[in-house]
């Protein structure tokens, strides 16, 4: 139940009155229901993932509302506007490795979009539809299935979230490429600005406009990434374009049985992949890289040398094991003869690398039956799901599970060579810092054209070890900046850093983001801080 009392916390520089009576506007506005800022309240807008959990810059929130429409988030910015008071609108909340639902800025209001929850239409024939910022990949995917659809939507690990929060977040999914990268995948969208104006992107400013969902540049300038890792709006509607169901889904898996394939094994993937000849997400996995701690002593003691493991002594414990270097899964998907053709392909591409092995996998007919769900790895057919967190979760292996983790993710150039430099810096580097040693992070290529390291980092909540973990990781930003692979996301406590070192040209792209905000939020109501965007009257509160 929501609470029209102040809390123990203000807005920074707001004064106590001030507050009351922007606290006594919004519950006009949204009811008091709907109106949280109570202590019991707020508890639940902390970052359960917090790097600084009950130290004294933990982010929090000094309130909450919770709009139902856009006419309401319009109101709630005006109220902000003239009060001066910072808020953070959220989708649903629960980006829980890149910061959670608490602000960026402590002491800011949460506008908490889930009552926004609408799906507003789906196109069949043009594969598309448009939605609000509370609807989540399971709202979707129960909608979808509920009107019959034959449209999936790509969804990333868990599914818990917003569709339009992720995508504006740059994530990603497990689907073909066109609709994995779910910012791409979008088309056109409905912005509420910092004074209350609404603004509709691409085909949308036509007033009646037919294509919204189908033609994202409409006339002028494309104006939708702005809004992308931002606090320059809140994005009030969004549309994506959907995969339409296809005939079949078929996985092959590739073996190789040296260390250097992995050069080749990328210049592969990429050909067929930016040819098309492969659509979902593949993975690479090599038991001589393992990537959490291996139970054999020969493998541990390799990695445990001074500079990480030797490429040569790691080729030869694989050869004594008879194991193959590394594994790799392509998916398809299709008609039937079609994906067991484009199958055939890549096998003749892979056949290159002498002493290449493969495995056909199973033929799924779709759509997939109820017992097929249960045991399919969900997201790869448009399911969302919360089957990630059993790996992090308290069991017989796992006895002490962390408090949770933050994520750490650069971006990386799409070869093999890459691939293995990146991780010989960051696990020297991390063992320098001493940072938990994570063996070996596999790319991931929800992006066609690089790749990504995802590294957690564990939360303690213990103050002294998290401080120096959080000094650390900072360093491990720079470290990894130096030799040319920036994070594409962070988690609060990390997005100064982040930013700061995208440096061209004295910190061109820092300061013309400075204009823009400026431009379109004079005031700085809106997310200060975020993705390492401040105001100008708070440029001092960078980190």
């Amino acid at each position: 139940m929501g609470d029209a009392g102040t809390g123990k916390r203000l807005p920074p520089g707001v004064p106590a009155r001030e507050f009351a009576r922007a606290l006594a506007a919004w519950k006009d506005i949204v009811g008091e229901r709907w109106l949280f800022s109570s202590e019991e309240d707020l508890e639940l807008y902390r970052d359960a993932y917090s790097p600084f959990w009950d130290e004294p810059e933990e982010r929090r929130a000094a309130a909450a509302v919770a709009p139902d429409g856009v006419e309401q988030v319009q109101r709630i910015l005006r109220v902000a506007n003239e009060t001066g008071i910072p808020v953070y609108p959220i989708s649903t909340g629960r980006n829980l490795g890149y910061g959670g639902a608490a602000p960026t800025y402590s002491g800011s209001v949460v506008l908490d979009l889930k009552r926004m929850n609408r799906v507003l239409a789906v196109d069949e024939v043009n594969a598309n539809c448009l939605v609000e910022p509370g609807v989540s990949y399971f709202d979707m995917y129960r909608h979808l299935k509920a009107t019959g659809s034959k449209l999936w939507i790509d969804v990333p690990d868990p599914g818990w979230g917003s569709l339009i929060g992720n995508a504006l977040d740059h994530g990603g999914g497990y689907t073909a490429p066109a609709y994995r990268n779910h910012f791409e995948a979008h088309c056109g969208m409905e912005v509420v600005l910092a004074d209350g104006e609404i603004l509709r992107t691409g085909m949308g400013a036509l007033p009646g406009a037919a294509t919204w969902q189908q033609y994202k540049f409409g006339f002028g300038p494309s104006l939708d990434g702005l809004f992308k890792q931002s606090n320059y709006g809140v994005v009030t509607k969004m549309g994506f374009w959907l995969l339409p169901e296809p005939e079949a889904y078929f996985s092959g898996t590739v073996l190789t049985p040296r260390h250097d394939d992995i050069v080749k094994i990328v210049e592969i993937f990429n050909y067929l992949e930016n040819t098309m000849a492969v659509h979902g997400l593949p993975s690479m996995y090599s038991p001589a890289y393992p990537m959490l701690p291996s139970t054999d002593p020969e493998l541990l003691a390799l990695h445990a040398a001074p500079g990480g493991a030797d490429p040569a002594a790691l080729q030869a414990w694989a050869d004594r094991k008879g194991l193959p270097f590394w594994t790799c899964s392509l998916k398809f998907y299709g008609a039937p003869n079609v994906v067991r053709a484009l199958w055939d392909a890549a096998k003749a591409r892979f056949g290159a690398i002498p002493g290449a092995q493969f495995r056909d996998g199973e033929l799924i007919p779709l759509p997939l039956t109820p017992e097929q769900v249960a045991r399919v790895h969900k997201p790869e057919f448009g399911i969302p799901s919360l089957e990630m967190f059993y790996i992090g979760a308290r069991s017989e292996t796992n006895p002490n599970p962390t408090n949770g983790h933050f994520w750490f993710s650069p971006i990386i150039p799409r070869t093999g060579a890459a691939v293995i430099e990146a991780n010989r810096v960051i696990r020297r580097t991390a063992h320098e810092l001493g940072l938990p040693l994570l063996l070996f992070s596999p790319p991931v290529g929800s992006w066609s054209r690089a790749f990504i390291l995802v590294l957690a980092m564990p939360i303690t909540r213990v103050p002294e070890e998290d401080r120096r973990l959080r000094a650390a990781v900072k360093q491990l930003i720079r470290v990894c900046a130096e030799h040319g692979w920036g994070e594409y996301r962070t988690a609060p406590a990390f997005m100064d850093t982040v930013m700061d070192v995208y440096s061209y040209n004295d910190h061109i792209l820092r300061r013309v983001d400075e204009r823009i905000k400026d431009a379109l939020d004079p005031k700085g109501i809106l997310s200060p801080g975020r993705y390492g965007i401040w105001p100008r009257h708070l440029r001092g509160e960078r980190q």
